[in-house]
């Protein structure tokens, strides 16, 4: 959530930067300046008419003290009608906060002024590239072809469970998927993320908290009964434990991750792309999360993607970073590198990674501060990134690892797996 402040104060700029998200701020920005000059009128009123109560009671009390009850009880009548206005005045405070708040949830992200202008995937910036493409036998397959010749994912038998999107991982499809999952979580802590598991559904604040709401209300998997949300992804709980906190100085950064399944309902999601492991309803991610000062956020989000690069380069896959474009970034985000696999098999790049630095965005919704050297609070920055996100992981892996005689284990995963190929 931006500041009000900022808001106030920067009122074109901030119209013009959301230009770049291709969001239309002009309208929501007017009634946000609108209804805070409203709200700090209201409070105004409200703290006057509080003060004035305070001096008639202590005028009653002294007029009580000399005897003088005639002139306290008229006094009495007036403080009666004081109250009432201020309840009156309260209740208008409370709705023009909400209202408000409510604007304000609406308005994405600012992005950091190296983001460049665009609407589509395809005016992203590739910004680095490294890997061989392999050259595929004749014959080769894509992944969901390779999944049903090993018997290693079974998505007809995941419908048959659930519905599409929902695969089956059997034998040694199923040791893969938790040696990918223990490898990642092994390279975050061996750097110095401190491992978490978290519940994998959230409350209404947690979604709020780190802006999956009201945004992607839609795409989310709702509980009505209990009004909990399944997790889009580990950084809706990683995030918001440290909801409402003041921390140390002293104790930034904070690097943590997890592994959690994750929950998507991809409504609108058609055609040849999302086949097999492209996109999923259900699927598992290693995700990494930073609580930082903000002048080390940019050095930190530069490090996490250093990170996912040597996770890739020990996996020798093929892939290449990508600087996203204002239209292709998310609603929180204020600067994200997508970080895309080659699919040989299927001749195309697959994302499998995002790293982002919100800024203040979502600490200011999670009111999430650190006391600053002078003893000042100041809201932190967060960042966080997939340490990777597993489908599109594994439909590399597959589709380039594979040979006529089967599918070879990147070496840097068989101490995980204990087989060397799928054949």
């Amino acid at each position: 959530m931006l500041q009000i402040h900022f808001i106030r104060e920067n009122k074109e700029e901030v119209i013009t930067r959301l230009a770049k998200k291709n969001f239309d701020a002009t309208a929501v920005v007017e009634l946000v300046v609108e209804l805070d000059e409203k709200r700090r009128n209201t409070q105004v009123e409200l703290d006057n008419l509080l003060a004035e109560s305070n001096k008639l009671s202590k005028d009653i009390g002294e007029m009580m003290k000399n005897g003088e009850k005639a002139k306290a009880e008229i006094l009495k009548e007036k403080t009666t009608q004081i109250r009432e206005n201020s309840k009156q005045l309260n209740e208008s405070l409370q709705a023009i906060t909400n209202q408000l708040q409510d604007e304000l949830y609406k308005l994405p992200n600012l992005p950091a002024e190296i983001v460049p202008f665009g609407k589509t995937p395809e005016e992203n910036i590739n910004v680095f590239e490294e890997g061989d493409i392999p050259k595929l036998h004749e014959g080769a397959l894509p992944h969901w072809e390779l999944a049903k010749k090993y018997d290693i994912i079974d998505f007809e038998l995941g419908v048959k469970i659930t519905g599409a999107g929902f695969p089956v991982y059997k034998g040694k499809g199923a040791k893969l998927q938790r040696a990918l999952i223990s490898y990642f979580l092994d390279k975050n802590t061996d750097a110095g993320y401190k491992e978490y598991q978290v519940p994998h559904l959230v409350n209404e604040a947690s979604a709020y908290g780190t802006g999956q709401l009201p945004d992607k209300d839609g795409q989310m998997y709702h509980d009505a009964t209990d009004n909990l949300y399944l997790i889009p992804t580990a950084e809706v709980p990683v995030t918001n434990i440290f909801r409402d906190d003041l921390v140390s100085e002293n104790d930034l950064p904070i690097l943590c991750t997890g592994y959690t399944p994750c929950f998507r309902r991809e409504a609108g999601s058609y055609g040849a792309h999302v086949r097999g492991l492209n996109r999923l309803h259900q699927f598992d991610k290693v995700e990494i999360v930073r609580i930082e000062k903000p002048e080390n956020s940019y050095a930190a989000l530069d490090g996490m993607v250093e990170h996912v690069k040597e996770i890739l380069q020990e996996l020798k896959l093929p892939y290449r970073i990508l600087r996203l474009c204002g239209g292709d970034m998310s609603f929180a985000s204020a600067l994200t590198y997508d970080f895309e696999v080659f699919s040989t098999a299927q001749d195309r790049w697959l994302e499998i990674s995002s790293v982002s630095n919100f800024e203040t965005f979502q600490a200011n919704r999670l009111k999430l501060r650190y006391k600053d050297a002078n003893g000042k609070n100041q809201l932190a920055h967060t960042l966080n990134g997939s340490s990777l996100a597993l489908p599109r992981v594994l439909a590399g892996i597959l589709e380039n690892y594979q040979t006529p005689e089967g599918i070879v284990i990147p070496e840097v995963l068989r101490r995980y797996t204990g087989f060397d190929s799928i054949n």
